[in-house]
């Protein structure tokens, strides 16, 4: 029977690099051990469908990060408050920690995409603050155990329990009691542009919620950590306010509405349906998620 060259194509062009490499040593393996007798033989590359939707829906993913300017691991200490977990941290500090975290390299070094350190001179005017306000943040990132600078070159690296870039299980350090999602590096320094200024405390709700946010579909809930969707429970805004402190429940639905990425919401807040009163959060996949494509998919279209 004749070989459809061109489905065989397609199926190459689905396969991982890894399965390619191995593919290729298989035939290296056969041609030693049939020598001149391997061309009597027709070779065909067969793939399961389910190794197709396989390949595809890691594509989606591929595709989404690299839209978005590729990520970095953002660490959670369980459903730990960002006040809590860094005390000394202002809202304005914690939306240029999310910021810093983009810039993490493999080996926890801060550096720019070209390869160049940043060092505390470059990260102050980065960050664009005065000499005297950047000081004292600084201090508090050493405070707070999030970077050190004892480098004798001056590079400043990034505590990998916070923001790690790389595959989490060949850190070399223990992350297993830590949530994690990815947060891309794109659409966070476009914000930071955009709300850098009076309105950096806006971006600092972003960071804020991560804690309470299941990655998986990418909604605020009370237990953040559950993969069963049906047993996942929403969080309605007016709890989310009272674990953040705001006396105003109102006051933080505004802010909450008022980030916007290329026009659309980094938000979405649509009512409970049991208690029209009351909503609930569902954040844009834009900025974190860590699920499938599949759910991808389908919350992209919330904010379209």
């Amino acid at each position: 029977m004749a070989v459809d060259r061109l489905a065989e194509q397609r199926r190459w062009a689905n396969l991982t690099p890894n399965v390619k490499r191995g593919l290729v040593g298989q035939k290296a393996a056969l041609e030693e051990e049939l020598g001149g007798r391997l061309a009597e033989f027709e070779l065909t590359l067969k793939t399961t469908e389910a190794q197709r939707r396989g390949r595809q829906a890691i594509g989606h993913l591929a595709a989404h990060s690299e839209e978005n300017g590729g990520f970095v691991f953002a660490l959670f200490n369980g459903c730990m408050t960002a006040a809590e977990r860094f005390p000394s941290l202002t809202q304005s500090d914690l939306a240029r920690l999310m910021f810093i975290g983009t810039y993490t390299n493999y080996d926890g070094r801060l550096q720019h995409d070209n390869g160049r350190p940043i060092e505390r001179n470059t990260l102050e005017r980065l960050l664009n603050m005065s000499r005297a306000r950047f000081s004292e943040f600084f201090r508090k990132l050493i405070t707070e155990g999030i970077v050190t600078d004892g480098d004798e070159h001056g590079d400043i690296y990034v505590n990998p329990s916070i923001f790690y870039r790389g595959t989490l299980a060949d850190a070399g350090f223990k992350l297993d009691e830590y949530r994690h999602t990815r947060l891309f590096r794109g659409t966070v320094r476009d914000l930071y542009e955009k709300y850098n200024g009076r309105t950096i405390k806006q971006l600092a709700l972003v960071y804020a919620v991560l804690p309470f946010v299941n990655f998986a579909c990418n909604i605020v809930c009370f237990n953040p950590e559950e993969n069963d969707e049906e047993r996942i429970k929403p969080m309605d805004l007016d709890r989310l306010a009272a674990l953040l402190n705001y006396k105003d429940t109102q006051s933080l639905r505004k802010g909450l509405e008022a980030i916007t990425l290329d026009g659309k919401p980094v938000f979405y807040l649509p009512h409970n349906i049991h208690d029209k009163r009351k909503r609930r959060i569902v954040v844009n996949p834009r900025i974190v998620f860590a699920g499938s494509a599949e759910k991808l998919a389908a919350i992209k279209v919330l904010f379209n």
